[in-house]
């Protein structure tokens, strides 16, 4: 997949926080995510319009600083609050602020760049090339995304294959990556 980038394009950048977090925390034992870098990928020299981060704050809101980082960068936050079920099941995800916000914003745009993995972003890469008519690009970790959103968009960048590009190492081990063979067992690249 290969797509026109021009430094004319209008781009509007969608970054899913969580799960680029976790994608990186899984895959790099611990590791974090360089979203500077990610933004600037993203841009890829082009007129930036809008960068949104959709994060989600526990209740110790020892996230503040991060926070307050993506801000530097230009990056505006989208904040929900995590939700906390009787039982301790644990829910925060932001899949339709981050579709709502990106179709109300697509008329302003030439290419949208969403960064994320999650596959129910399918529908709306969908609805933004044929019903818009707007380019849209995916940015994620190749291993963790799921195979139908990388068809679906007009670009696919992996993560991984840059990954002392786009993550911070775990001070302890490095960017050792990891992945969980089929019967649930740890296997290290």
């Amino acid at each position: 997949m290969s797509v026109i980038k021009h430094k004319e394009q209008r781009v509007g950048v969608f970054l899913d926080v969580q799960n680029l977090y976790h994608s990186a925390k899984h895959l790099y034992q611990g590791a974090r995510v360089n979203f500077k870098e990610v933004l600037r990928e993203a841009v890829a020299g082009r007129k930036l319009i809008r960068a949104l981060a959709y994060v989600v704050k526990t209740e110790t809101a020892e996230e503040q600083a991060f926070f307050e980082a993506l801000t530097k960068l230009g990056i505006e936050l989208k904040v929900k609050d995590l939700q906390v079920f009787p039982g301790g099941m644990k829910k925060g995800d932001w899949d339709v602020g981050l579709a709502v916000d990106a179709i109300k914003l697509a008329p302003a745009l030439d290419a949208i760049i969403i960064a994320s993995g999650d596959g129910d972003f399918v529908s709306l890469i969908d609805y933004l090339k044929n019903s818009v008519g707007i380019q849209v690009e995916v940015m994620a970790f190749g291993r963790s995304a799921s195979a139908r959103l990388k068809e679906s968009a007009d670009d696919f960048v992996d993560l991984g294959e840059k990954v002392e590009q786009f993550i911070f190492p775990n001070k302890t081990k490095g960017y050792t990556s990891r992945f969980l063979g089929r019967f649930g067992k740890e296997k290290d690249f």
